[in-house]
């Protein structure tokens, strides 16, 4: 008995190394499919493939600062499907018990703790340090690495204003001060530390998106809890997954949801009737081996007592689990 499981974990050993990773599958004469998992798009790989579906590396939200902002920020980040990690050189700050949602929580000065970092050019860094000293450390730390995707500093107008200049003054180039969102966030009005967060987050969302068109228009709409969860699960299971989309749907090509027995799921294509109709075609495929591709179409009976908001078309693969596979 195979397990999807190896697929999954190649998968992720990919992503995690920072690499953009392909997810393959081939449908066979007698039903079932094989499937399998390699660096980048390779055409390759991929020649024989029916399906594709083409990852980017989790994006960190990389918080330097555990105050009164951060803990919001890491909470609405988290579920946001940022990996989140906070800095603080403060023991009582830096705390697992303060950010459970937190892959990574370093008690580290903030001058050493870029070492340990090591910043990519896909990650969010935000500087929400106690002070002036501190904020200034990470901005060179920053500024003297690689780039990341965004980044961002805490602060009024006026301390803002005053930091330019002294970045300028000490030989960091205009364009490069002019990359650093300050005062970090949208401008929404924000008042209170969960307004502050959520504005920043806004901010991030917008550059992250903007990242996405640009870099890859088409990366999965990955869940990579669910993508974690199956490169461990062992046990009977159907995995669904949006194969691709017409019109207005909840989930873009790549969302997935996992189906065990008793009817639980994992993950989500999007909720409401065309989640659950999906996930009953699913209970039939547990544990088989075998796949399917089910089109679900919302433009159907769409009614006000409905209350249905989207009204597209979803072509989603359906795959039991102990399907043949084959590493790369």
């Amino acid at each position: 008995m195979f397990e999807m499981q190896n697929v999954y974990s190649e998968l992720m050993s990919i992503l995690r190394s920072g690499q953009p990773a392909t997810l393959y599958t081939r449908k066979t004469g007698d039903g079932r499919a094989e499937k399998w998992a390699a660096s980048g798009k390779d055409d390759l790989s991929g020649k024989n493939a029916d399906f594709q579906e083409y990852y980017m590396p989790e994006e960190r939200l990389i918080i330097l600062g555990g105050g009164h902002v951060s803990w919001p920020l890491a909470l609405f980040g988290a579920e946001c499907g940022f990996a989140v990690t906070v800095v603080d050189d403060r023991p009582s700050f830096a705390s697992r018990e303060r950010f459970p949602k937190a892959r990574q929580v370093l008690c580290e000065s903030f001058e050493r703790c870029f070492d340990k970092l090591r910043i990519t050019s896909s990650d969010f860094v935000a500087v929400v340090t106690r002070g002036h000293r501190y904020d200034m450390d990470c901005l060179r730390a920053l500024l003297s690495g690689t780039e990341p995707a965004y980044m961002g500093m805490m602060g009024s107008r006026r301390r803002v204003s005053e930091i330019r200049k002294i970045l300028q003054s000490e030989g960091y180039g205009e364009k490069a001060v002019d990359n650093i969102h300050m005062p970090i966030g949208l401008p929404i009005g924000a008042l209170s530390p969960a307004e502050i967060a959520v504005s920043i987050l806004a901010e991030m969302i917008e550059k992250r998106r903007d990242n996405s068109r640009s870099m890859s228009k088409t990366a999965a709409d990955a869940d990579f809890r669910v993508l974690e969860r199956l490169a461990a699960e062992r046990g009977p299971c159907a995995v669904a997954t949006v194969l691709s989309t017409k019109g207005s749907t909840p989930r873009r090509s790549g969302a997935k949801m996992i189906i065990y027995p008793e009817g639980r799921i994992y993950g989500s294509i999007g909720g409401g009737c065309a989640e659950a109709e999906v996930m009953r075609e699913a209970l039939k495929y547990v544990g088989t081996g075998r796949c399917t591709v089910k089109t679900v179409d919302m433009t159907k009976d769409v009614s006000e007592e409905d209350v249905m908001v989207c009204g597209g078309v979803m072509d989603v693969l359906i795959e039991g689990n102990n399907i043949k596979t084959y590493a790369e």
